[in-house]
């Protein structure tokens, strides 16, 4: 991790994680055994709300960096925020692993000419995310400062 944090620097690393996640709020409506996008489908609208909290994240960070500000209360809480959506990213790790390797119990099937690459792309996708989302948490400790519980509570800079 300590490489690639240092490859890759906090504000190309934060549009880049934006990037990515426009990418799989994209991909979450799309079908691939189908090839199709669903749009109508309500379950769909869950992940993009979800990642709200992520777009929030790299806003502050993106912020706090610029203008060189501390970590307060409410960066923290988004942050614990953030550790839960990583799990429902390897969720769906987990479930775009799942619908890869049910291509070969479908062979006598047709499937779209799609599936595997655009299937690969998508999990690649999650799995640079989380690696992102690990690289900003660090350049978060370095440029903006850990969170001291002492007297954390104490300060309200949102005000």
């Amino acid at each position: 991790m300590k490489f690639i944090s240092k490859i890759i620097s906090p504000k190309p690393g934060i549009a880049l994680s934006a990037f990515l996640l426009l990418l799989v709020i994209v991909f979450n409506f799309y079908g691939p055994y189908t090839s199709n996008f669903y749009f109508f489908k309500l379950s769909n609208y869950i992940f993009p709300l979800l990642t709200l909290v992520h777009f929030t994240y790299l806003y502050v960070i993106w912020f706090k960096i610029s203008e060189h500000e501390l970590t307060d209360p409410q960066m923290r809480n988004l942050e614990y925020l953030l550790y839960l959506l990583l799990l429902v990213y390897m969720y769906k790790i987990g479930e775009s692993v799942y619908v890869l390797s049910t291509y070969s119990d479908y062979e006598q099937y047709v499937m779209p000419s799609t599936f595997l690459p655009l299937g690969v792309l998508i999990l690649v996708s999650y799995i640079l995310l989380i690696v992102l989302t690990f690289v900003i948490f660090k350049h978060r400790k370095e440029q903006i400062g850990s969170y001291t519980f002492e007297d954390m509570d104490k300060i309200d800079s949102w005000k």
